[in-house]
């Protein structure tokens, strides 16, 4: 078997719990481990071309400041001899911008009051007035004070951050400062720093793509496994994990050791699963636990029993488990795949239950109508195939013997179904050490009833008016006509009941419309109490179920009838 090829890392979801790939986490890890060594290296590298930039900075503001300040004194002379002040300023100024490289660089002349002496500064940075940050200033002049007339200074100039250094001209009785603003001189190396981190993310990513490749093949097994065992987890199905072509190592042995213990977890919940239904094994999985609790839910439930079982026991002694499973093991899986659960199996009769899965979207008493005709077809099966073993043995014997034909009438199975709904409580009843799946409620026993009327009235199967109206309120075009057969009152009951005998569109034929059209004429005369017309429409209808009704109007209605038969055995 080829070994199972990993995909795509991605992040999954089980249980409401992120599960990360180991490979992704190694990959992250190491990334993170990667860009934080090299921005540091690269941040380290940039804090110390910055120091380097500013004793370059300052050697060079230095000198500008020694240039400057010589020529002012020159100018000083000039203005001297001359008297044309404005023209030594304006010389200085022209001086000063030819000192200057950068565009917000500048030569200032400062006054200890605040006052511009002149202003040397590229084309398009504004004229000051006036010095403003008056702590600067005030920092300069405190040190004049105490006969220090030169130094560094940072201060702020025309809404920006600006550095340099500065020196008293005691002719001019002015502060020479020459600055630098500081984000226009870190500019590049800012820049650099910028194309650095930016190189150190792609070459990241590049390695860390390598990565990825070379880790997710040296741990490939890990995926496998990992992945194997969340479909396992999705399916709620143990299975054998595909470890061919693994190499020798931890992993393979991880693997080893699951798949031993897959087998034995396997074997013990498919033991589980045929003994408990599959709303239980849901909730176990679930939860991790099956809890002694029961809620009261809507639901439908359908009983079938098998006729003339003391019979069949009798005539079949211990064979009898054999034909039971024969019918069961059909049965069983005709309601499971209708989305029922079995409530019960006690000997002839079987409870089934609709409306209990979660996942389960079709009409809950559709369902249980559908089951039940599927049950009678399972044991008209069973019939045919015993018949044709019957007539095999004729055909080989001539005849059967009186055992012989006593065994044959007691496997050919029938047997009746009684549906009935409504508000019911479902749960787990029991102990801790021993529990059961139950579901217990009136409209339980009503379904039981039903079945015991299948054999009254002579049909296979008997409803409640509430599984007819939960079909056609919650069913379009169901394909089921629902017969009203009768109103009654069983045994232990205070009120009637109508039930209803629904027939799936398939065998509702012309003929079956023809004999109901006269049954139903025959059962509203019925109800009405006129029993002697009643009984000529009854004898007009040749459907089993109208025998019933031609012996019962044979005579008049009891005194005080309302339309109700009061049943007097089960």
């Amino acid at each position: 078997m080829p070994v199972e090829r990993s995909r795509p890392m991605f992040i999954k979801k089980v249980n409401n719990t992120r599960v990360w790939p180991v490979t992704l986490k190694i990959i992250v890890t190491f990334g993170l481990f990667i860009l934080i060594s090299n921005f540091s290296s690269n941040y380290i590298n940039f804090i110390f071309n910055r120091s380097q930039l500013f004793e370059l900075m300052n050697q060079l503001l230095g000198k500008d400041l020694k240039n400057m300040y010589a020529y002012c004194n020159d100018q000083y002379e000039i203005f001297q001899y001359d008297k044309n002040r404005e023209g030594s300023i304006e010389s200085i100024v022209k001086r000063g911008m030819h000192e200057l490289k950068n565009g917000k660089a500048v030569v200032l002349g400062v006054a200890p009051d605040g006052t511009m002496l002149f202003q040397a500064s590229r084309p398009g940075l504004p004229k000051a007035g006036e010095f403003t940050d008056a702590a600067s200033l005030g920092k300069m002049s405190e040190k004049l004070t105490r006969g220090r007339d030169e130094g560094t200074l940072y201060f702020r100039f025309n809404g920006e951050d600006y550095y340099g250094m500065y020196k008293y001209n005691p002719r001019w009785g002015a502060f020479i400062v020459r600055a630098e603003e500081l984000n226009e001189f870190y500019a590049d190396s800012r820049t650099n720093f910028q194309i650095i981190s930016v190189v150190i993310i792609v070459m990241t990513i590049i390695i860390g793509g390598i990565g990825v490749l070379i880790l997710r093949y040296l741990l490939r097994y890990i995926e496998i496994i990992t992945r194997s065992i969340m479909r396992m987890v999705k399916n709620q199905q143990l299975e054998y994990i595909d470890l061919e072509g693994a190499t020798n190592d931890d992993i393979t042995y991880m693997g080893t050791a699951f798949n031993s213990l897959s087998g034995t977890v396997d074997n013990l919940i498919a033991i589980f699963r045929k003994f408990a239904n599959q709303d239980v094994v849901h909730k176990a999985y679930r939860d991790r636990v099956v809890k002694l609790e029961g809620t009261r839910r809507e639901l439908t439930v359908l009983f079938s029993d098998i006729k003339s079982f003391t019979f069949i026991t009798e005539t079949l002694g211990n064979d009898i488990i054999k034909l039971l499973n024969l019918h069961y093991d059909r049965a069983i899986r005709e309601i499971v795949a209708l989305d029922g659960v079995i409530g019960s199996i006690i000997g002839d009769a079987l409870l089934a239950v609709f409306g209990v899965l979660e996942d389960s979207t079709v009409n809950k008493s559709y369902q249980a109508v559908r089951a039940a005709y599927r049950l009678q077809e399972v044991t008209k099966t069973l019939r045919l195939k015993m018949s044709g073993i019957r007539d095999e043995l004729v055909l080989k014997n001539g005849r059967l013997s009186a055992d012989e034909e006593k065994i044959y009438r007691a496997v050919l199975l029938e047997i009746g179904v009684g549906i009935d709904g409504g508000e019911v409580f479902y749960g787990t009843l029991g102990s801790y050490v021993r529990m059961t799946n139950t579901v217990i409620g009136d409209n339980v026993n009503a379904a039981s009833r039903m079945e015991g009327l299948t054999r009254v009235y002579r049909v296979p199967v008997i409803c409640s008016e509430y599984v007819k109206n939960d079909i056609e309120t919650g069913v379009e075009n169901h394909g089921i006509h629902f017969i009203e057969i009768d109103t009654v009152m069983v045994k232990g009951k205070t009120t009637g009941q109508k039930i209803y005998w629904p027939v799936p569109e398939e065998e509702y034929d012309e003929l079956l419309s023809k004999q109901l059209s006269a049954f139903e004429l025959g059962l509203e005369l019925y109800y009405r109490g006129e029993w002697p017309e009643a009984r000529r429409k009854f004898r007009s209808c040749e459907l089993p179920v109208a025998g019933v009704f031609r012996e019962r109007t044979q005579d008049r209605p009891p005194e005080g009838w309302n339309g109700i038969w009061q049943m007097t055995t089960k």
